[in-house]
């Protein structure tokens, strides 16, 4: 190939590289500006959330789709660089996302729930849930599904949408819970006694709180016995066990103390028609 050949070649290539080149260079700019602003932003939102104490769950998928969504731009602004449509492009994405979009409305719904029930946190985990026909304890609380362990220790996974479409009874969530329990004394029985055994009985035991107060009284007079009712308030953790122990400590003292508890009994009058 002559000099004069290679210069006229040289002299066609020349514009085309300037022009050319200085597109995907400026592309590579805008990938490489688009992936450090994608990073700084998903870091920056990944902190403010922690600063908030925010769910780690919640957290994490915020500062990625923060992430996602600046990359995403910097792509079509970098695709513009070299002449290409980008507002159909955007159509195309668009349209494929709304078929997508209406093949997983189930699979949205339960994202849709779970995302907010991570921002308001109307349960979280470790308390003590009766929600879509049963009572456990919530494990984890996820983006689709709600992982929670029944009293029977039975794993219960639940969709988020099913969840938030009935009612959730947060049993613990509200940090104390009142004990209420019921005892029945004879009629014959000294009933200022029994209920001074049994503020007795919850005074000693140091799980009881003292406000809100605990109440004693007279419930009802029932058919073989005046019902009391003892309700002592108690930080959620130790419910069943002051249940527990209360119960079997007014057995005892009452006993100890000439107080009866009656079982039901029926008075059966025998005639002679004869």
């Amino acid at each position: 190939m002559n000099p004069e050949t290679v210069q006229s070649s040289l002299s066609e290539l020349i514009p085309w590289i300037t022009k050319y080149g200085l597109q995907v260079l400026g592309a590579v700019v805008i990938l490489v500006i688009g992936r450090i602003v994608s990073s700084a932003a998903s870091g920056a939102v990944r902190k403010a959330m922690t600063r908030a104490n925010s769910d780690p769950t919640l957290r994490n998928f915020v500062a990625s789709l923060v992430g996602i969504a600046i990359l995403a731009f910097a792509v079509i602004a970098a695709l513009a660089k070299f002449g290409i449509q980008t507002t159909s492009f955007v159509a195309v994405l668009g349209a494929a996302g709304f078929a997508v979009g209406l093949a997983l409305q189930g699979s949205l719904a339960n994202f849709a729930s779970g995302v907010m029930m991570l921002i308001f946190r109307p349960i979280k985990v470790g308390d003590l849930v009766e929600a879509s026909g049963y009572l456990g304890i919530v494990e984890e609380v996820g983006i689709f599904v709600t992982t929670m362990n029944t009293l029977d220790h039975q794993r219960v996974i639940i969709p988020n949408a099913t969840l938030t479409s009935g009612v959730i009874n947060n049993v613990n969530g509200n940090g104390i819970r009142r004990v209420d329990l019921t005892v029945g004394v004879s009629y014959g029985d000294d009933l200022e006694k029994a209920k001074r055994i049994a503020r007795e009985i919850l005074d000693l035991d140091h799980r009881v709180l003292k406000d809100p107060a605990a109440s004693v009284g007279v419930f009802q007079l029932a058919d073989s016995a005046v019902e009391l009712v003892v309700r002592p308030w108690v930080q959620a953790e130790h419910y069943w066990d002051v249940w527990f122990d209360t119960t079997q400590a007014l057995k005892e003292k009452f006993a100890a103390n000439g107080i009866t508890m009656p079982f039901p009994q029926r008075d059966v009058h025998m005639r002679n028609v004869a």
